[in-house]
């Protein structure tokens, strides 16, 4: 089983749920998602909310090992993603030398304002940990007093782990950047960091295309079939007053 935590924020519910379903559609081994949203977590995040945050699960994700009890292997990623490859090609990448795996990144961006008009800040180690391969035994600093009293970047840079060497690297596709990395037509997984094509200031950004196919396979409902032929049924929506009147005609 793949234990795999995805980012939630009420303000991207859907991108959290198409780059659910991309990870389904794809996976050859059964994936057991949990979204990390705050209103879950409950007694588990007291930090307030940091003015430099542009994320409900900026710091929310370091709790993932506690989260597995310390036990085994987990995968966390942002939830501005899509997978277009099989998530277990990733899974299979654990190497026991390491406590965390993750795309080293030499990230510098240019911008000074993200989504949502969040501040963008430049730091060593950006987007490391926007996709990471948890070996929870080895991450037993992470528990919630930590992660709640730390600042971000003793979190982001991973200055929890006794050694640098600790950190494992995998491919570069598994955490493609997009808008700043050249178009890569085979990247395993894409990361909208700058603004998700469910933005309209980036719908015309690379893999956006991908991205709202994604979204309509996801919204498919398949009703019945016929002899031969499959009936798909349109969904049809009255207003509300049109179906007020009906339901009190039926009654």
């Amino acid at each position: 089983m793949i234990r795999l935590f995805i980012g939630y924020d009420p303000r991207e519910t859907v991108a959290w749920h198409v780059l659910s379903h991309s990870i389904l559609a794809r996976s050859s081994a059964p994936v057991a998602i949990t979204p990390l949203a705050l209103n879950n977590l409950g007694a588990q995040m007291w930090r307030e909310r940091s003015p430099l945050q542009s994320t409900d699960f900026a710091f929310s994700r370091f709790l993932t090992p506690w989260l597995c009890g310390f036990e085994g292997w987990s995968i966390f990623m942002d939830c501005d993603m899509l997978v277009r490859d099989d998530i277990a090609r990733l899974w299979e990448l654990r190497d026991d030398r390491y406590a965390v795996m993750c795309v080293k990144h030499d990230h510098v961006p240019t911008e000074t304002v993200k989504f949502l008009n969040a501040p963008q800040t430049a730091y060593a180690k950006k987007n490391w940990s926007s996709v990471m391969l948890f070996n929870n035994a080895r991450c037993r600093a992470l528990s919630p007093e930590y992660v709640n009293a730390a600042t971000g970047l003793q979190l982001h840079q991973f200055k929890w782990l006794e050694s640098e060497s600790l950190i494992g690297e995998i491919p570069h596709g598994w955490n493609h950047l997009v808008g700043f990395d050249a178009y890569d037509p085979d990247a395993a997984n894409v990361h909208f960091t700058d603004g998700g094509p469910y933005f309209h200031e980036h719908a015309n950004c690379d893999y956006a295309q991908e991205w709202f196919a994604e979204q309509q396979r996801m919204l498919r409902v398949d009703q019945r079939e016929t002899v031969g032929k499959l009936v798909v049924a349109e969904p049809v929506i009255a207003p509300a007053g049109e179906r007020r009147l009906a339901d009190a005609a039926r009654r």
